[in-house]
């Protein structure tokens, strides 16, 4: 059974979808010009998977659109129930900051889409411009697998990951409220959030986490109630005897040897090699210390 077209071009984002609004023009293409309307005729998208807008950020993209204008149309769905009015798909960032920027309309690019492929399109263009904190991310995926019967699986098609991607990401939602909002402020990353899921005593982790700039590596360490950054400790020094046995039988093999004593209990020796020769030569070593007219191994 073929896939929907509409998906398909769902899953590779805005640009695809307003592709379709090619049309053709003599031997040429021109593409249709977006709807200029009032700003005040769109509405936010209350299953909008972002829900932080740094101010500082929209300040500036705010700054940007003054001096050149709004580059890419805000794509939107009509709202059945208000005449001239539209609900934003993808493009709030732009809208909050046309505002911000004291503009009377913002371009646009109208298309018939549901509940669900609207909130996969969102999901997606936020994804594939990396808008989105932790949280959110989590939120959008568990919110398609719930409400929308899809699998994660099909999630990590629609947006470009692999299911165990998707499975990581939802894992944050089982953390405690006030970690996720650390996750959603940036104080912690994805990483840090993974590590803490297990701990004993996640939120006492997190602060010491936070107030000591800790690497995830870290954080994995103290949630397996280790000291994190300690070092390795290190492996008990070899026999001289035994190393120059190592150093014996490297220089006649030329490939690294290592033995292993376990204390007149026996050992073990070791020969890495690189390469199906290397080993061929080795396995025709041995064969020559019993037969010297030993074949050569296939």
């Amino acid at each position: 059974m073929s896939e929907d077209p509409k998906r398909q071009k769902l899953g590779r984002g805005l640009s695809a979808l307003i592709g379709e609004d090619r049309i053709p023009f003599g031997r040429a293409e021109r593409t249709r010009a977006p709807l200029q309307v009032p700003v005040e005729n769109l509405r936010p998208n209350p299953m909008q998977p972002r829900q932080y807008f740094d101010e500082t950020a929209l300040r500036e993209l705010a700054d940007s659109i003054r001096e050149k204008g709004i580059l890419q149309p805000i794509l939107v769905r009509p709202i059945a129930e208000l005449a001239d009015h539209y609900q934003i798909i993808a493009g709030e960032r732009r809208w909050r900051a046309a505002q911000l920027a004291r503009l009377h309309e913002v371009p646009i690019f109208v298309k018939e889409l549901g509940d669900t492929e609207s909130l996969e399109l969102a999901l997606i263009e936020n994804i594939q411009r990396s808008d989105l904190n932790p949280m959110e991310e989590a939120r959008g995926y568990a919110h398609l697998i719930e409400q929308y019967d899809h699998s994660q699986e099909d999630v990590g098609r629609l947006v470009g990951k692999s299911r165990s991607h998707i499975a990581n990401m939802l894992r944050l939602l089982a953390l405690p409220e006030a970690l996720q909002k650390m996750l959603e402020d940036g104080r912690l990353t994805a990483g840090h959030g993974r590590a803490l899921i297990t701990a004993a005593d996640p939120e006492a982790l997190a602060q010491q986490i936070v107030s000591g700039k800790l690497s995830v590596r870290d954080a994995e360490a103290l949630s397996k109630g280790r000291k994190p950054g300690g070092a390795k400790k290190p492996a008990p020094s070899k026999d001289p005897n035994t190393k120059a046995l190592e150093d014996q039988i490297a220089n006649g093999l030329g490939l690294k040897v290592s033995i292993t004593d376990h204390g007149g209990k026996g050992g073990v020796i070791s020969v890495y090699y690189k390469t199906l020769e290397q080993l061929e030569d080795v396995y025709l070593r041995l064969l020559t210390t019993r037969d010297p007219n030993a074949a050569s191994w296939e």
